[in-house]
């Protein structure tokens, strides 16, 4: 036990030394954060919500006067869901804009495509929108994430679906990178677990509409439970083909498809559909008395509905803005990791989980919840899975 202390020892030391020397430090009136989302692809459903949830937040901070009498600027680039677009525009967000810190970047392949560059320049790279390992893992001082991983929360998921349901031909509908992959690991891991494997599984690529060859694969392969490693259209695509040719089967999508847009594009042919709520979606109606005023001040700010990824763009936005707050005056890269690493976030209003950071582990958070589709809504019914 001694020497295993000894050695995390040595493997702290060593991350807090790997601290660039081109960290940033904040010396005029204004805090840049920046952010690659997409507002024009295909999860432009999502990246427009998060930001507006963002701007929402710095928009607050700042009409209370700033956080220690600056004003935080919120640097959005879009790059469409494209690795290659999103690469310029980390670019750009570091060279022109020198942003402090980057904040909740969209999507599996841009964040694998842009975080090399932002860590490489100094720059905190905080609360992707990709729950993959790299983005904790190893130890870096400047990678902090929230979101609970594809492979524990869809391990978690699978497991208990199968247990519970009782199925026993399980298979996967994934998108073709990273983010599909992450999620197979995690559904092969639990149906392992249980002495099961995949029957089958077929891929589609990003931004692909018509998946009628993938559901018919599936279905002849005679699955009783698909795991869906899709984003919102897909989701909605899968399910209404499947639906079409007369399939009843168990779906389950992971949390990205855990969406008010699913249940407001899909209607009827969603009815059922299980899903992983990282936090639940805000509807107004049993609202707390808190978030009903929250759903209130975003429509008089956007003029649109707030959904879940709403919620976490704000969660995230108040999250830096609460860090900022306890660091003080001094804003640096270190003073910032350094504060992060002590603080723990508390469940809130929205449902949040706690998150907490210790200098030991990034990673805030690590599990989920079921929800499914029913009468229209979101309805969780499980707490957080182990």
């Amino acid at each position: 036990m001694f020497v295993l202390r000894i050695l995390r020892s040595l493997v702290l030391a060593a991350s807090a030394a790997a601290l660039p020397a081109t960290a940033a430090e904040v010396v005029g009136k204004e805090i840049v954060v920046g952010t690659v989302s997409d507002l024009s692809g295909p999860i432009a459903m999502l990246g427009v919500p998060v930001r507006d949830g963002m701007l929402m937040r710095f928009d607050e901070a700042n009409a209370a006067g700033g956080v220690h009498g600056r004003t935080i600027r919120l640097a959005v680039e879009d790059a469409g869901y494209d690795p290659k677009r999103a690469v310029l525009a980390a670019r750009k967000l570091v060279q022109r804009d020198r942003a402090f810190a980057f904040l909740a970047n969209m999507g599996t392949p841009v964040v694998m495509a842009t975080m090399p560059i932002i860590v490489d320049a100094g720059r905190l790279h905080l609360f992707p929108f990709s729950p993959h390992r790299a983005t904790y893992e190893p130890l870096h001082p400047l990678k902090f994430q929230n979101f609970a991983p594809y492979q524990d929360y869809m391990e978690a998921a699978t497991r208990h679906m199968v247990q519970q349901r009782g199925h026993e031909r399980s298979c996967l509908l994934y998108q073709d990178d990273d983010y599909g992959l992450e999620v197979m690991k995690g559904v092969e891991k639990a149906l392992a677990g249980l002495g099961q494997e995949l029957v089958e599984r077929t891929s589609y690529k990003r931004g692909a509409t018509d998946l009628s060859s993938q559901i018919a694969r599936l279905r002849a392969a005679r699955c009783d439970f698909v795991v869906l490693a899709t984003v919102v259209r897909e989701t909605v695509a899968a399910m209404a083909e499947a639906r079409k040719i007369g399939w009843d089967v168990d779906m389950l999508v992971t949390a990205s498809g855990y969406s008010a847009q699913t249940h407001e594009l899909g209607g009827a042919a969603v009815e059922g559909l299980y899903g992983v709520s990282v936090l639940p979606h805000p509807y107004a109606e049993g609202a707390n008395s808190q978030l009903a005023a929250w759903i209130e001040r975003y429509r008089a700010r956007f003029n649109a509905e707030p959904n879940v990824w709403s919620v976490m763009g704000y969660t995230l936005a108040d999250m830096f803005v609460r860090t900022v707050e306890a660091v003080g005056p001094e804003l640096t890269t270190e003073a910032f990791v350094r504060t992060l690493e002590q603080t723990t976030f508390p469940r809130d209003y929205f449902g949040s989980p706690n998150y907490r950071f210790t200098p030991e582990d990034h990673l805030g958070n690590r599990h989920g919840r079921l929800a499914q589709i029913r009468n229209g809504r979101w309805e969780l019914i499980t707490d957080y899975l182990q």
